[in-house]
């Protein structure tokens, strides 16, 4: 009898697969971990509730993830071998949704977002006040970050043994910015405890441009981290970048007289894009500001040259500080200015 089709012979046998299910399964009940540092695709993570003798966790992220980025910072669920012995690797199955997101651009006509880090409430932003010279630009820049992801700015001066810190002090005041000072001593670091006790209990990121000394107050704050310290090149006053990669580091009760808390230190930059902010999000973190500016017209820029800024009409009611708005505008024109 002959077949209807007389091709279906010689058709290839078809491999029988599982059917597909929009079932996915359940990691509720999966560990949770922060992910410590990331190297070329390993992930080190620190298992939540465990104490920092307990050994780091490496995993690598699960194929279902995707592109789904994974930053240091990140609070993971991860499934598999979580002994942390040698040679064990676990796998990472679930990002779990960020409080604060810090972003950066290269530069300010990069369309392009980079995630520094997540789930930090404190940025701290460090600056020496010589060798290299301070760059109040680019601390407003930082400052800018800060207010858009949410996250309390904390100013830390470095080398107040070799410049003045009131300029820079000034400067912050109308903003209502803490900032602490530090300088260094025969011994080491000095006029460490305000900073201390900062940070105690809080996730703190540090970030500042090379050669500020980021790297020397991560040691002596978390004596044994061993990160690495350069100096300043003589010839451009600018630092070389010592730390590559963002590291996230436990603070001990003795740091923080038992209230805990993280230190996420970050490589070195020169520059700090933020093509991502606009206005508004730098607004938002000055109740007072935001409150008189709803009298704005739609558009407006809240610039000095803006003919009918309601933070004008503010000042000359005497309802905000006119030192207040011109503190608030500074910040503002330096995400539009390259010069620092």
């Amino acid at each position: 009898m002959r077949q209807d089709d007389e091709h279906a012979g010689f058709d290839r046998p078809r491999r029988r697969t599982r059917p597909r299910t929009k079932d996915r399964p359940s990691y509720d009940d999966a560990p949770v971990a922060r992910v410590v540092t990331i190297d070329r695709g390993r992930y080190t993570l620190r298992l939540l509730d465990t104490t920092p003798e307990e050994p780091l966790v490496t995993a690598m992220k699960s194929r279902p993830l995707g592109r789904q980025g994974v930053v240091v910072g990140d609070e993971v669920r991860v499934v598999g071998d979580v002994s942390g012995d040698t040679g064990t690797l676990a796998r990472i199955v679930e990002v779990l949704p960020r409080r604060t997101v810090l972003r950066r651009t290269a530069d300010d006509d990069d369309p392009i977002e980079r995630v520094v880090v997540a789930n930090a409430d404190q940025l701290v932003v460090v600056t020496a006040l010589a060798d290299p010279p301070p760059r109040p630009g680019l601390i407003d820049r930082c400052l800018v970050a800060a207010f858009e992801a949410g996250m309390e700015p904390l100013v830390c001066l470095t080398k107040s043994d070799l410049g003045p810190a009131d300029p820079i002090l000034d400067l912050l005041r109308p903003l209502d910015v803490r900032a602490v000072v530090t300088r260094r001593g025969a011994d080491g670091l000095e006029n460490l405890d305000e900073l201390r006790e900062a940070i105690a209990g809080r996730v703190s990121v540090f970030i500042g441009h090379s050669g500020v000394g980021k790297s020397t107050l991560v040691n002596a704050l978390v004596p044994g981290t061993g990160r690495a310290v350069s100096h300043v090149n003589e010839v451009t006053g600018r630092g070389r970048h010592t730390s590559t990669s963002a590291l996230a580091i436990e603070l001990d009760d003795d740091t923080t007289g038992g209230r805990g808390g993280w230190i996420i230190d970050t490589p070195g930059f020169r520059s700090f894009g933020l093509a991502h902010v606009e206005v508004d999000d730098v607004l938002r973190a000055f109740p007072d500001l935001d409150d008189a500016s709803r009298d704005c017209p739609r558009g407006c820029t809240h610039a000095a040259t803006e003919p009918e800024c309601a933070l004008d009409l503010a000042v000359a009611a005497g309802t905000v500080p006119a030192a207040r708005v011109e503190s608030f505008r500074r910040i503002v024109a330096a995400k539009d200015t390259t010069s620092w």
